[in-house]
């Protein structure tokens, strides 16, 4: 029986926030999002799961709940960020612009991505509210009317390259706080992330790898996109993907691990 028949309208968001090195603040920020304004654990909201890379020195926290209760639990694991990270002294190899970098509400079940949206915008404007200094860029369905995807934005204000983000406008808030700095927050369909490792130093061909599984490359693989970063002597190349239309998880694999082999062995021969 699907989960939409018994009633359960469910939510998630994979929460990424700058920090990985000092566990207890990260568990912390994960245990904000359990516990009701009474300090209570609340009883529709879970954490799934949380992934933490110390060269990247960065986090991911995947919170589920009732789209209705998403919202208020995103934004008190927020607000634990917030006065525990300090973008100012922040330092890792992934590219970011805030202490709390991204915030994507994605549906889960009996959910629309629409409802997502309202969900994100709502605690954008919270956020603003609630946090001196905090600055909010939005994205997909909760950046109207445009509806810009979170690549474009990302591309728009520079997320690829580390720069002063005092000078940047948000949608919301007023110019980014070098502590706090800018906050992504949005709504789309569900996103996988997907890190795989290259047996290579080789940044060129770690790049080379990226943009040749790119969806955005006519010969790519459909709904991913790719970046390649240096990690732990290796080289790491960070999927999202977006699409399991056309190609189930392991045909995306078995894609990756041709191109790869082409590409290195092509810069073998050179």
């Amino acid at each position: 029986m699907s989960s939409s028949r018994v009633g359960l309208r469910l939510a998630a968001c994979l929460l990424n926030i700058s920090e990985a090195r000092r566990k207890y603040i990260v568990e912390n920020i994960a245990k904000a999002a359990l516990l009701d304004k009474n300090g209570k654990k609340h009883p529709q909201v879970s954490v799934l799961n949380i992934f933490s890379d110390q060269d990247y020195n960065r986090s991911v926290i995947t919170i589920a709940a009732s789209v209705d209760k998403l919202g208020s639990s995103v934004l008190a694991a927020c607000l634990e960020a917030f006065q525990a990270i300090d973008m100012e002294v922040q330092e890792g190899i992934h590219p970011c612009l805030g202490a709390v970098d991204l915030v994507p509400i994605y549906p889960l079940s009996g959910v629309t991505v629409e409802e997502c949206g309202v969900v994100a915008r709502s605690l954008a404007e919270d956020l603003v509210r609630h946090v001196p200094g905090c600055s909010v860029f939005l994205f997909g369905e909760a950046d109207l009317p445009e509806k810009r995807s979170l690549v474009q934005r990302r591309k728009q204000l520079g997320w690829f390259t580390r720069r002063d983000v005092s000078a940047l406008q948000p949608d919301l808030g007023a110019a980014p706080a070098r502590r706090c700095g800018l906050t992504g927050v949005g709504a789309s369909p569900y996103v996988m992330n997907c890190n795989i490792t290259i047996d290579s130093q080789d940044m060129s061909a770690g790049r080379e790898i990226a943009s040749a599984i790119r969806g955005s490359n006519a010969n790519g693989l459909k709904g991913v996109q790719a970046m390649a970063f240096p990690h732990e002597g290796k080289i790491e190349i960070a999927c999202n993907v977006e699409s399991f239309d056309d190609q189930e998880a392991a045909e995306i694999s078995e894609d990756f691990q041709n191109v790869s082999y082409s590409v290195l062995e092509n810069l073998n021969q050179l």
